[in-house]
């Protein structure tokens, strides 16, 4: 292993060189003193330390003692520092990340731990001109000390804690997987898994997809790719009781909502809206598809396929399309294909392209009268102009297609017309 870094000073003179021994014997002789006073501190200072128990306590105290005796021991023979002489610190980091103690804590116990052996150091020197100045000659060993073993230690915490956000993810994507193939787990650490998101063989569940479209804070998709996924699995749990599972796999964001009790598939709709938007005022631009509810985890797969089709659905520029807000008709209209475009009469098609240029006054009463249910005087209402405007657009519209919306079939076959219309525009602003 690399040995740590070289804990001797330049040559001193051999008064100082005594009167430094006698320091650091001084020291050692109440060490146990000192590292009780660090503990207390610890306890005063730290705030995710003042909530634990006496046996937590008699941990940290076995480590400050260790140490100080390791840095007085080395101090005094003025030798290196290997990392196998640190396995306990090692060992210690370990058992801190596990118990869910923030790295910055960890550090702050160095700090502490420091801080009282150079207080006690100094005390021990005593203020004649002599020790102070044998004293100042143990600064830079000192803490060439503490720099090694606190990022020594770090690294074993920051090991740690990949290891464990590793593990997670290789289990919220195994049971995706299993989700996926419309089973839910019925034992076993993915089961436990499943129960811990609210999802059970029989649980209403939604599915949704993300992908990224764009950064506008670099222009990078490879940066808003690593950001947005952070981003997303913090952002999807939503204002419910409950996490939601959310997976990142094959360049997508896959969640899986629960629809629980006392809500309903609006609900979802809404919440991961507002993702998308907070999201995109951050700088990631996000598509999303949205499916619709799946009655158990056998009917899972076919909410991804849903989710994944939805995303054709949204414009270039990212957004949210949401198919639980959408009809059978509003649907079939958007997956219109080129076909279906050339099936609308010449003369319909005509008649709206150019109806949208003028801002789409014709298209707006032809919704209103269907809308009303036929009543031209209540279209007229909703639209606030006279009944005879209505009429006078109703009969401009007949003239020029041939169509009359007073006759059912008819009007059915303008709304069609309008909505390919419409939908062949978003397609457009998807490619």
């Amino acid at each position: 292993m690399p040995l740590g870094p070289a804990l001797d000073t330049p040559p001193l003179s051999e008064p100082l060189r005594r009167e430094r021994q006698r320091i650091l014997c001084a020291v050692h002789d109440r060490v146990e003193e000192v590292a009780e006073t660090a503990v207390a501190v610890m306890r005063a200072e730290i705030p995710s330390y003042a909530l634990q128990d006496e046996r937590f306590f008699d941990d940290v105290r076995d480590q400050v003692l260790e140490h100080y005796r390791m840095q007085l021991a080395a101090l005094a023979g003025d030798r290196d520092i290997a990392a196998e002489d640190l396995v306990f610190s090692r060992a210690a980091a370990m058992r801190r990340a596990r118990a869910g103690f923030a790295l910055e804590d960890w550090i702050s116990a160095f700090r502490v731990g420091r801080q009282v052996m150079w207080a006690a150091l100094l005390d021990c020197a005593g203020t004649s001109v002599e020790a102070q100045q044998a004293a100042l000659s143990l600064v830079t060993p000192l803490m060439r000390y503490v720099d090694y073993a606190s990022t020594h230690a770090a690294q074993a915490y920051v090991e740690f804690q990949q290891h464990v956000v590793a593990d997670a993810d290789r289990e919220r994507r195994d049971l995706l997987d299993q989700l996926l193939a419309g089973v839910a787990p019925t034992r076993g650490p993915l089961f436990a898994a499943a129960q811990a998101y609210g999802i059970g063989p029989r649980s209403s569940m939604m599915a949704v997809v993300a992908v990224c479209v764009g950064d506008t804070r670099t222009g990078d998709l490879t940066t808003a790719e690593h950001g947005y996924a952070a981003s997303a699995s913090i952002s999807v749990a939503g204002p419910w009781a409950g996490r939601t599972l959310v997976v990142v796999r094959h360049g997508e964001v896959v969640a899986v909502p629960v629809v629980r009790a006392g809500m309903d598939a609006e609900d979802i709709c809404v919440h991961f809206e507002a993702v998308q938007e907070r999201l995109a005022r951050q700088g990631t631009m996000l598509s999303m598809g949205i499916s619709t509810v799946a009655r158990g985890a056998s009917e899972l797969p076919r909410a991804y396929e849903e989710a994944r089709a939805a995303l054709d659905l949204v414009p270039s520029g990212g957004g949210v399309a949401a198919l639980p807000r959408l009809s059978p008709f509003d649907y079939l209209a958007l997956r219109a294909d080129d076909l279906a475009r050339q099936l609308v009469d010449p003369r319909v098609r005509v008649l709206l392209e150019e109806d949208r240029r003028r801002g789409d006054t014709l298209a707006d009463t032809i919704r209103a009268f269907a809308a009303a249910d036929l009543n031209l005087r209540l279209a007229a209402d909703r639209l606030r102009v006279h009944h005879n405007t209505a009429h006078y657009r109703l009969r401009r519209i007949e003239e020029r297609t041939g169509r009359n919306p007073r006759r059912i079939a008819d009007l059915l076959e303008l709304l069609v017309a309008l909505a390919i219309r419409d939908g062949a525009a978003e397609g457009e602003d998807c490619q």
